[in-house]
């Protein structure tokens, strides 16, 4: 696909902590610096704007499939392999998944298990509902999720969460807060885009 190639990818100098892009090398940049954060690293594929927005609404809210083989083909030639044990998603937030009859980022881990030769494990689950994020401020998408998830038991003490997008990093913090809990040492964040600020 032409327009795939012409995703802007994200590449480096990023966020050691965050993946944002920075114009040098830091630990942590002004997006996550000062933050207690869950997750030891994140990182996403391509930035999220353009063609790449039309491409996600395409994959989650028109049912394209398909579109999560060609997102996690992205992922792996623009994202190195985590050194984790296994990979785990986002859940599925009942409303969402049921009108959409799909779950992405379940698919998306699912195809990047194959790719990485990881085995994808179903270690989260909603505890209570959320509304949309879309236009809340970063404090109330924080709120938002907090404690909106909950461990399915114990997993592996190494994992990544998989997502779709990464946008303000509350839903991947929260997520990866309930896999802590659960007993991970480490929880990388993997997503195929991310909102640029």
């Amino acid at each position: 696909m032409r327009c795939v190639a012409a995703f802007p990818r994200l590449r480096a100098p990023l966020c050691e902590r965050c993946g944002a892009p920075t114009a040098w090398p830091v630990r942590r940049c002004a997006e996550c610096a000062g933050r207690r954060i869950a997750f030891a690293s994140a990182r996403s594929a391509v930035a999220y704007e353009g063609a790449v927005r039309a491409f996600v609404a395409a994959w989650k809210e028109r049912g394209l499939r398909r579109l999560a083989a060609v997102a996690a083909d992205v992922v792996v030639e623009a994202v190195e392999r985590p050194r984790v044990a296994s990979l785990t998603f986002i859940p599925p937030d009942g409303d969402r998944s049921l009108r959409r009859g799909h779950h992405p980022a379940e698919r998306l881990a699912r195809e990047l298990g194959e790719r990485w030769a990881l085995p994808v494990e179903p270690l989260l689950r909603r505890a209570r509902p959320v509304r949309r994020q879309r236009g809340l401020s970063l404090a109330a998408r924080r709120a938002n999720v907090r404690d909106a998830f909950a461990p399915r038991g114990r997993g592996a003490t190494s994992v990544a969460l998989v997502d779709d997008v990464y946008t303000s990093g509350a839903t991947a913090g929260a997520a990866a807060t309930a896999l802590r809990k659960a007993g991970a040492r480490r929880v990388e964040v993997v997503t195929f885009a991310r909102a640029i600020r």
